[in-house]
């Protein structure tokens, strides 16, 4: 994987095999970050992560000059590649192992940008959760939106607070906003 843009663009970050990811492609990244760039000044939004796995959304954010950046993943491996990475690149970023779905329903952080890259396999009730936590927690900065990254064969434009879905290849990216 390879950040795209940025303080950091062009570097190569290799994530160790073992790890239980599927980083988003590149192709699809850069596709999400000029939808985002339309939005939002970087270094003025914070960021929550979600299902973070190697940390390839938030190294993203990083060298684009944001720097409140949260990763949650609830993989111990995960969490360490992450933190060595930020560490290696003097980035921004905080981590947080735990499951997700349990610290949507405890947490009480605000971001602007949420994005949650759950496993494609998820069973649909618990993707629809995601949204529901978010909203129901208050997690959103008004005028933020939540992001998840699905396979195309998964709908969410049934749920509540969604607004758009972008197809890149395999990936798709619906988008939820507070109404």
């Amino acid at each position: 994987m390879r950040i795209i843009s940025g303080i950091y663009k062009r570097r190569k970050i290799i994530a160790p095999k073992n790890l239980p990811v599927r980083p988003t492609t590149d192709m699809a990244k850069e596709s999400l970050f000029n939808i985002l760039n339309n939005l939002f000044y970087f270094d003025q939004v914070t960021v929550l992560d979600l299902f973070a796995g190697t940390g390839n959304i938030s190294y993203e954010f990083a060298s684009r000059g944001t720097e409140q950046i949260t990763c949650v993943d609830q993989d111990y491996g995960c969490i360490k590649f992450i933190n060595q990475t930020a560490q290696s690149f003097d980035m921004p970023i905080q981590t947080i192992k735990s499951d997700v779905f349990k610290f949507l329903e405890k947490a009480t952080l605000q971001a602007n940008i949420i994005f949650a890259d759950p496993p494609y396999n998820l069973p649909d009730a618990q993707f629809a959760k995601i949204p529901e936590l978010v909203f129901q927690n208050n997690f959103l900065i008004e005028g933020g939106i939540l992001i998840i990254e699905h396979s195309k064969h998964t709908d969410l434009s049934n749920l509540d607070h969604y607004a758009y879905s972008k197809s890149y290849g395999g990936n798709m990216f619906s988008f939820f906003e507070a109404s």
